[in-house]
Order: structure tokens, then sequence, then C-alpha cells
């Protein structure tokens, strides 16, 4: 079969033929990767053939290029690379010309290949001319071409890394800016000018920070939101959102002289896509305000001068901007797709936004509009007015909203009972926020029978309406019942609990989950469990054996599923159970002994069953963690059966969410049994270790993994030292690992990373403290200490990561009493403990472990 004939058999609709296609050409690229690839360019570039067939060809090739997963990318990179010079540049040559095709769709797909190769040549200096031919292919007068090459542009800008690209970045913003000028008489060129400006953003500061420039450019984009092409406005919006994200602080000018009144007009525009991304703007702008407020009180909190201006955009826009947000709310559409985004739920965002960002200066031009439309004839401005106070619930102060609240907390809960479905949906969700920020608010004996019989009556109502009144109880559950440490007597919600239980319980029978609502009602009978008082216990028991019995006749139905659907449905039935039954053993802890048995039978054949799916074992993996938490060393009889379905897991790593659930199980085991886990961990160290070699493993899993060898030696005690010098080397490779500059997400890794090692640390010494193998670690102690140190100089370290480390020093102190003077010594230390103790940008309880280490050294 020809490759033509395989990509036209990727886009079929019957399955079995479209995944046999999908896997030889995979088997293809694996065998002969530079064959496969001048065959998908060969194709891309055939203007003779069919449009689908090329776009695929274009969409597989770029997909070989490419991937999100780090390691992936990796290999793909060095599988590239790979090939010779010469076909390369042939297949480099081929996407290019493609740009030119007459065909619109496919120079679009030859851009995205294009940013691909770029993404990986352009840093190893390979493609040297690419960036010249875009820009000579711009200035040509084929707009096809000019539109295809502006587009690629724009998509090796958002592609490769803004540094690599510094050095052209001159050249390359005069091509664009000239292609999206109001004289572009091609509008479709103008467009990809726009999307082009905007991915390219990020490495034009230098640009941006000369005037001249910056004002030649904020020119281009505000005269292409007068455009006459509706697309063209839409895309200058969005630029301008960008923008506004990305050069707050150059923005005052602009904002007098232009964007106001720009950006109200486009929220009036009758093409609701432009009327969505000028409220978009007003979004980011509240978004970035209150950013620089969090930053400034930062800055005022250590004694220092804020490093950056706020301008209060959305404070003197209020005026302007709020009526407006106000009137599109009452713009509903009576028939929408939930998932549909509208622009009256924007409106909703935008002002919840504002009202985070300018606290209770919202309040004085909204309520006259709430009063003054909660009782309109129309449900449309009454579904307005209770969307516009329920969207300010989190922005001015509680004592000014408090009055507010208290007067309208019984005519909403009337209009549970409303004609309208929007209107209750509405009410409902407006009630959960309450329940959420202003449960004070709610008088038990004033408002809560009332409150919690219209909220169960809503269960009878539409889906929709269910899943907010779900949500409303849970917030009341969470708000008003004891902390699951708590063992309080009783809580204001114990009178009405076994009504509202019931109630969902009756609910949840129902074979469908139309708009998730079964689910909601799950997640809602899961949340008052959890948040019981003790006179519900026995209610939560009965809950127990309820979703036991639907457990057991789920399994009971596993043979009678005959599609994917039905399989899917049946999955997220179990999966809500397990998630019930999961919090309900948290809450009851040992007296769920009672019914182990029967809990773990269900469970453990639901595990060994071979149709379930990846998400019902993670629920399944849950409730088996609170069962070790629960039973502790009770938990034995289990193990056995339990340990080799743990270690299946363990060997599937490209199931990494599995994976992370599989190694918290773990040391949940270790806690549980003690030294009786012993005979377990040959294995499952075995398993920890490789996974943390995998390169297809999710690197968020591998600080647990590090963690985990903790919880294994505090719980085997010496031993662990089986598998010292293994964990030991593993942890010294781990601890040398360093953050990428200014890479946010890198330095967040590299801190979890390094409290997963400082953990398995303290497992360690803790674990091998007071028995005959402490010596062994003596030779592992100045690397520990060379790390430690690392750690205290870098400003990056979390709060909750200096006191790992400090509580690590308390450690070794307090098991070597005094064998480590010459360590204890260095300057540092008393340095970190000092700060820890005095610092206010560390919690009392870092603060409470600095005071603890400085006392077992001294």
């Amino acid at each position: 079969m020809d490759v033509s004939t395989l990509l036209a058999n990727t886009l079929s609709t019957d399955r079995a033929l479209r995944e046999d296609a999908t896997q030889k050409l995979e088997i293809f690229a694996q065998e002969n990767y530079p064959s496969y690839v001048i065959s998908m360019c060969q194709i891309l570039a055939n203007e003779q053939a069919e449009d689908s067939i090329r776009m695929s060809a274009g969409l597989v090739l770029k997909n070989s290029l490419t991937a999100k997963e780090s390691s992936r990318r990796e290999e793909l990179i060095m599988r590239w690379l790979s090939i010779n010079d010469e076909l390369r540049n042939t297949v480099k040559q081929g996407v290019l010309q493609s740009l030119g095709s007459v065909k619109k769709s496919v120079g679009n797909i030859s851009g995205q290949v294009v940013a691909a190769i770029a993404e990986i040549e352009l840093p190893l200096k390979t493609w040297p001319d690419l960036i010249r031919i875009m820009l000579e292919n711009v200035n040509t007068n084929n707009p096809t071409l000019k539109q295809s090459t502006l587009q690629a542009i724009g998509y090796v800008c958002e592609a490769t890394e803004p540094s690599v690209l510094v050095t052209q970045s001159n050249d390359i913003l005069t091509t664009i800016i000239q292609g999206a000028r109001s004289d572009e008489p091609n509008q479709e060129v103008r467009l990809a000018a726009i999307n082009a400006l905007i991915n390219s953003l990020d490495f034009i500061k230098e640009n941006f920070e000369r005037e001249g420039e910056r004002n030649f450019i904020m020119q281009v984009v505000c005269e292409a939101t007068q455009s006459a092409s509706s697309d063209v406005r839409v895309a200058a919006f969005q630029c301008l959102v960008r923008i506004m994200q990305t050069y707050y602080d150059k923005m005052q000018l602009y904002m007098e002289k232009a964007l106001f009144g720009l950006t109200v007009a486009g929220m009036n525009a009758e093409d609701e896509r432009v009327a969505l991304q000028a409220i978009e703007f007003w979004s980011t702008v509240c978004d970035e305000e209150m950013d620089l407020k969090e930053e400034l009180l930062e800055a005022h909190e250590a004694g220092e001068q804020p490093e950056r201006t706020i301008y209060h955009f959305a404070e003197l826009a209020l005026g302007d901007i709020l009526p407006v947000l106000l009137w599109i709310l009452t713009k509903q559409e009576e028939d929408y797709d939930e998932d549909e985004w509208t622009v009256s739920m924007a409106a909703a965002t935008c002002l919840s936004l504002l009202a985070q960002c300018v606290g209770n200066l919202v309040l004085p031009p909204l309520v006259p509009f709430i009063e003054g439309n909660i009782q309109n004839e129309n449900w449309r401005h009454r579904e307005a007015a209770v969307m516009a106070f329920g969207s300010i619930l989190d922005g001015p102060d509680s004592t000014v909203l408090t009055p507010l609240v208290e007067q309208a907390l019984p005519t909403l809960i009337i209009m549970m009972k409303d004609p309208s479905v929007h209107v209750k949906d509405t009410v409902a969700w407006t009630l959960g926020r309450i329940c959420e920020l202003m449960i004070h608010c709610i008088k038990p004996d004033q408002h809560l029978n009332e409150l919690v019989s219209a909220l169960v009556y809503g269960l009878s109502d539409s889906p929709r309406i269910v899943g907010n009144c779900c949500w409303s109880l849970m917030n009341l559950a969470e708000q008003l019942g004891p902390t699951s440490s708590d063992e309080a007597p009783t809580s204001p919600l114990s009178p009405f609990f076994e009504y509202i239980i019931s109630a969902l319980l009756r609910f949840t029978e129902r074979s469908d989950n139309e708009s998730n609502c079964r689910t909601s009602a799950y997640e809602a009978i899961s949340s008052l469990a959890m948040y019981s008082a003790q006179d519900c216990i026995s209610i939560v028991q009965g809950i127990v054996l309820t979703v036991l019995e639907r457990l057991e006749t789920t399994m009971a139905m596993e043979n009678q599923i005959l599609d994917a659907d039905d399989r899917a449905s049946h999955s997220e039935l179990q999966s809500s159970l397990l998630a019930v039954l999961t919090n309900c053993v948290r809450r009851l802890s040992r007296d769920i002994s009672v019914v182990a048995d029967r809990i773990m039978t269900v469970v453990l054949q639901l595990l060994n069953n071979q149709s379930k799916q990846a998400t019902t074992t993670e629920d399944a993996f849950l409730a088996v963690g609170a069962m070790t938490s629960a039973l502790e060393s009770d938990f034995n009889r289990y193990a056995e059966m339990f340990v080799p379905i743990l270690c299946t897991a363990l060997q599937n790593p490209a199931e990494y969410q599995l994976c992370f659930i599989a190694v918290g199980i773990i040391g949940d085991i270790c806690r549980a049994l003690g030294k009786d886990a012993a005979k377990y961990c040959d294995s499952l160290m075995q398993l920890l270790i490789t996974n943390l070699q995998s390169p297809i493993l999710h690197s968020s899993v591998k600080p647990a993994i590090l963690s985990c060898f903790g919880d294994i030696a505090l719980a085997i005690g010496e031993l662990f030292t089986n598998y010292l010098s293994v964990v030991m080397l593993v942890l010294q490779q781990a601890s040398t690992m360093r953050a990428e500059k200014d890479n946010y997400e890198s330095i967040d890794y590299i801190n979890n990373l390094y409290e997963g090692v400082i953990e398995a640390y303290v497992g360690i010494v803790q674990g091998l403290n007071g028995t005959s193998q402490t010596s062994l670690l003596l030779p592992y102690l100045a690397n520990v200490f060379e790390f430690i140190h690392s750690i205290a100089v870098d400003q990056n370290r979390t709060d909750s990561l200096t006191r790992s480390i400090i509580g690590l020093l308390g450690d070794l102190a307090e098991t070597f009493e005094g064998q480590l003077k010459a360590l204890f010594i260095q300057e540092w230390i008393p340095a970190l403990l000092r700060e820890a103790r005095t610092s206010r940008h560390f919690n009392s309880s870092t603060k409470e472990t600095a005071r603890w280490a400085k006392e077992v050294n001294s």
C-alpha cells in the first residue's frame, strides 16, 4: 500500500482502517525515517495531490518533529538531526516551496512544518537563510505567498526562543508591520501579519523600549481595530490583549489617547468575536493590576521600593466599562451550548475580575442595577441582576458586602422557584458563591432550613441546575462542618444531614449523567461525608453500605457492556462511587474495619478486571490508600494480594498519573505496616529505581519517588541498608540538577525535586537513628551538607524547602550527637537558622523548626 493511500486512510471514518493506517505510518517512520520525511515532503509539495492528503502529510511531518513532553521532544530532535545535511536541506526547500501553494490550507500547514524545523535548527545555526528567504517572500507581489509566509513567520516566532531571533528582530518586525498597515490592500495578508505580530511580541522588547517604534506599532494595531474586515478587527483586539499582558508598563499614554475609547466601542460591537476580545482586554487589565498590587504589597512589607508603577486603569475606566458590562449581561442566548463561550459569560468573568481589582468602588454603580432588575418581568434582566451580584462577591470588603448579602439572601432562596431555567441556574450558582465566600451571612436558625429545602428542591430540576445545587451543598458542608481532625459532636448542618443525603442518594439512582449531574451529586455526598459531625456517623456508615452495594452491582454488569460509550459511562459511575467510598473511609477511620473485607474484595475485584479504564484504577488506588491509613497494621492481611497490582501499575510509566498515585500508596503501606513492609521492598525498590531512569515517565512523578525512599527507610529502619548505596547515589545525582535561569516552571520543578531529595534524606536519617547502622551514613554526609548549602544560598528556595533543609540539619545533629562538629561549624548554618527565625518571609512553622534545630545543635 503506497503512502498516499495510508494518509487517506488516516482520515477515514472507519476506526479500524484509520488505526491500521496510523500504525503502519508509525512503523514506516521508525524503520526508515529519512524516506518517511522525504515521502511526506513530496506529497505536501505535489499540487496534483488531493488537498486533504497534502494536509495530512504536512501534519504527520510536523508531528514527527515536535512533541509536548520534553523527553519525547528530545528523541524527535535527535532523530531529525541524525539525517544527513543534504536530505534535510531537500526537506527544508520542499516545505518552503509549499508555502507558495495556491491552496491556502496547504500553505498554512507548510508554515507549521517550517516552524517545527526552525525550532530545532535555528538555535544550532543550521538554517541561516530561513528568515531572509521568508522576508523576501513577503516582499513579492504574490498575495497567497505573502499570507502563507507571514503565517509561517508567526509560527516561527511562537516556537523559537526569543534570544535566538533577537538579532533579526528589526527586519522581522519591519516586514510584519508593513503587512499589517492600513494601506495593505489584501485583508488576508493584513490578518496574517497581525497574527504574526502577536507571536513576535516577546522578542521585540528592544523595539518596544524605543518610543518612536512603539508609537508606530501601536498606531498600526489601533488602526486595525477599525478595519472593514471583522477577522482583522478580532485579531487586532487579540493583539492589544497580548500587548497589555506583555507591556503594561508602557501603556499609560496609549490608554489615555486611544485604548479606552477603542475597547469600550469594541465591547459594544455587533460582531460577538470582536466584543469578546474587547472584554478580554479589560479582564487582562484587571489581572495585571491585581498582580501589581500584590507586588506593591510585598515590597511595602519588605520595606523596599516597588520596581513597577500601577496606573489604576481599571479604576479610571470603571464609569465607562461597568455600564457596558452590565448591558452585555442582559444579552444571554435563550438556548446555548454549555461549552460555548458567549459575550454574557465573558462579561460576567470580567465583572468578577473588575470587582477583585477595584474592590468597594464597584458597588455604588452596581447596586442600583441589581435592585432595578432583580424583579424585572424580563428573565434576561433578572438573570443579569443575579449574575452581577454573584460575580462580585469576592471583590469588595466582607464588612461592606455583609448587609447586602443578608438583604438579598431571602429573595435569592425564593428565586429558586423562578419560572426561568436560566434564572434558577444562576441563582443556584450565586447561592453556592455565598456559601463559599460569605458563610457568616447564613444564620442557621434563620436561613438554613429554607436554603437547604431550596437546594434539595433544585435536585428535581434540569441537570444544569442540579450541578449548581450540588456545588452549593458541597460549600455548605465544607464551611459549616467540622474539619477532618475535629471530632465535633454536632454541626449546624447535622439536623438536615439525613434529609440531604437521602435526596442525593435517590437522585444518583438515575442511569444517565446529563451535564455531569450524577457526578456532581456523588461529589456532594462525598463532601458531606467528609465534613460530617459525630452525630452523623451512623448515616456515613449507611452511605458506605449503599455505595458498596452499587459497586458490587456495577461489577456484576461488566459482561453486559457493549460499546465504548457504555464503557465510559460505566467507568465514570465506578469512579464516582469509589470517590465517595474513599472519603467515607477517611472520615470513619478505624471504624471502617467492620466492612474492610467487603471493601477490599470489591476493590481488588475491580483492579483485576482487564476492561477497567485508567481513571477507575486511579480512584481504586486512592480508596486502597485510604484503607491503609485507616487500618494501619491490620492492612497487612490484604497487602499480599494488593502489592502485585501495585507493581503492575509501576511497570507502566506511560500512565504517569497512576504511577504518581501508586508511589504515594507505597508510602501509605510503609507507614501502615512498618517493618512488615520489608518483604515487599526488593521488588518495589527495583521498580522505583527503574522508573527514575525511565525517559518515558513524566518528570512530575520523580520528586515523589525520591520522597518515597524516605518513607520506606523510616518504615523498615536498619533493613534499608540493603538499598543505601544505590539510593544515596541517586539522591546525589538528583541534587546536582539546576533550574534554568528565569524559567519559573523549571525553578518550581527543581524546588519540588529538592524537597523530594531532602524528604528522602530525612526518612533515611530518622530510620537509621538509634540503630547500629547509623555510621554507614557518615561517608555521604559531606555531600549532603554541600547540597543543603547550595539550597541555603539559592534565592529561589521556597518557604517549605527552607523548612525541610533546616529540619534535616536538626535530624542530623540529633542523630549524630556531636560527631559532625566539623560540618556544623560552617558559617552559613547559623546564618540560615537566624534568617529563618527572624525574616518575615517565613511562616511560623519554619520559624519553630529553626528554633528547634538551633537547640539540638547547641
